[in-house]
This record gives structure tokens, C-alpha cells and sequence, in this order.
């Protein structure tokens, strides 16, 4: 299996519902690094796994809709905990659109399956990888 990874970052503010959650529960922020993994069996004709410059700026397009944003306040996210894992997916299920779209090239079609990982400091991080 072949693959790349691309990085950005978000930075973002939310709150959890949960006991679990403790002091989260309360309004804070958080800066995720966001690496970006795209997978494939075979190179395409090119013999690249996708473009990394339009993997990159896809990722930058989807992770704004969210920078320096509160996400209680994003209409999809009412009542949902936006928790790492949870926003793994979001971001994972956004890329994967923009491939079926056509934004990362034709080659990207021969993608497999995306992975993003967010990491929430040097010592956690959490992952979502779904097929294409």
C-alpha cells in the first residue's frame, strides 16, 4: 500500500456534555495538528499516490470552515460532543467528498481510503480512516 500525508492545523473552541468530560465540560480551546493520510494500491500514471500540493490545499479549505471557530455554535454540531474522534470523521468524510468531487485531481479517484489523525498535544492523539 502506498501513501502520502499531508499537515495543517485548526484551531477551534467547543464544550463537552458528559461527566466524563470533567472540566471540558466548559467552554476551551484547542489546536489540533491534522495530518491528512491519502492510501492507494497503485501508484497512478503519474506514479504518485495524489497531487500533495491539491491534497494540501483541500485540507486547508476544509479545516477553515472550522479555524478559530466556537463549535457549539456551528449549526451541524448542535448537541453533539465534538470530540477529537468525532471531528476526525468530520474532516475525513469532507476529503473523501472532495475526491468523489474531482478537487484532488482525476488521479484521485484511484485513491482507497483516507486517514486523518488529530493530534491534541505530543502525547495524544486520535485517528478515523474510511474507505473511498
Amino acid at each position: 500500500m502506498f501513501s502520502i500525508t499531508v499537515r495543517d492545523h485548526v484551531m477551534i473552541a467547543h464544550s463537552f456534555r458528559g461527566e466524563v468530560f470533567g472540566p471540558a465540560q466548559r467552554l476551551h480551546g484547542a489546536t489540533f495538528v491534522v495530518d491528512a493520510k491519502f492510501n492507494r494500491t497503485d501508484l497512478d500514471s503519474d506514479n504518485i499516490v495524489v497531487d500533495i500540493g491539491l491534497a494540501t490545499q483541500e485540507l486547508g479549505k476544509v479545516l477553515a470552515e472550522f479555524n478559530y471557530r466556537n463549535l457549539d455554535e456551528v449549526p451541524a454540531f448542535t448537541g453533539v460532543n465534538t470530540s477529537t474522534e468525532f471531528l476526525a470523521k468530520v474532516i475525513a468524510d469532507r476529503l473523501a467528498d472532495r475526491v468523489h468531487d474531482g478537487a484532488l485531481g482525476e488521479g484521485a479517484r484511484g485513491l482507497s481510503a483516507i486517514s486523518v489523525t488529530l493530534h491534541e498535544s505530543h502525547i495524544a492523539w486520535a485517528s478515523y480512516e474510511r474507505p473511498l
